[in-house]
């Protein structure tokens, strides 16, 4: 079993798609975070430097897309920067944003070729959605999705469900009314908030993290996925070289364990788990059983 896993992530294993998992700071206090970000989360220790070097190593590697996520990631003093860097790359680049608040140089910046928008909706009531945040965010989210809508930007939205009674038909409909064309479905992960205070299990991630994606923590961690950040890195980026970390022992170990985890539990999803397609492994996206915007 070991070996045929192995030889599946060797084969499968090139990276094109990086989870830029810029800060853990946040305006909301979503009680299924996977993170556990809120108003009092850090940007952590890497530098513009820094995130500079993972896109000009991740596009040298092979790497076509990165998302910008956290956190909020537009709340990073140097996330327009970044976004600037990795489209002089020829990156693609979507930004997974609360849409809580955005400033005009980021209405600029999304509306930019190359780059695109996500981000979570929970309820066609206010006080639904408000509950899943922690603060009276839904009025704010919902009036700039309309205005992303209506400059033309590129947006894919996903419904996290965090109980059977909860209006997820509703806010489908409403945001199909809108125009959304991308809508999404999830459940919450068993991860930070989401976790309840239970140990995250690798049982809990799709079995395919690692497979032609990665993610880079705010202190430099390289994971297989965002959802395993906290649990499972494999390297860092202010130690070690992108490309070395990527493609080394450690990575690959730590995707077979994953695997072997989720098969054991069952819960492996048959449908191939691509970031790059519209099967994309990306936060609130149904597609596929990893969503780690959840």
């Amino acid at each position: 079993m070991a070996t045929a896993i192995n030889a599946t992530i060797a084969k499968k294993s090139t990276t094109q798609f990086l989870w830029l998992d810029l800060t853990r700071k946040c305006q909301l206090a979503c009680g299924h975070c996977f993170n556990s970000s809120g108003p009092d989360g850090t940007h952590g220790t890497m530098t513009r430097e820094d995130w500079f070097a993972v896109l000009d190593q991740g596009a040298g590697y092979g790497v076509r897309r990165v998302q910008l996520i956290g956190g909020e990631p537009t709340m990073h003093p140097d996330g327009p920067a970044i976004v600037e860097r990795a489209l002089s790359l020829g990156l693609g680049v979507e930004v997974y944003s609360n849409l809580v608040h955005v400033s005009e140089k980021w209405w600029e910046l999304l509306g930019r070729e190359g780059v695109s928008v996500a981000t979570s909706y929970y309820s066609d009531r206010a006080v639904e959605h408000n509950a899943m945040t922690g603060r009276p965010s839904h009025t704010r989210t919902l009036t700039n999705i309309k205005k992303a809508l209506r400059l033309g930007i590129t947006l894919r939205v996903g419904i996290v469900a965090a109980s059977e009674v909860q209006r997820v038909e509703a806010a489908r409909r409403e945001l199909e009314a809108l125009g959304v064309k991308r809508i999404g479905l999830d459940h919450v992960r068993p991860f930070g908030r989401g976790g309840h205070g239970q140990a995250p299990e690798p049982s809990g991630l799709c079995g395919r993290c690692g497979i032609g994606k990665a993610s880079v923590d705010p202190d430099g961690n390289v994971s297989p996925c965002v959802f395993s950040a906290d649990t499972m890195g494999v390297g860092n980026v202010r130690r070690s070289p992108l490309a070395a970390i990527l493609s080394g022992p450690v990575m690959a170990e730590a995707c077979a364990s994953i695997r072997g985890a989720v098969a054991k539990g069952g819960d492996e999803d048959d449908e191939e788990c691509d970031p790059v397609g519209d099967g994309e492994c990306s936060p609130g996206y149904p597609s596929s059983s990893c969503s780690p915007r959840n």
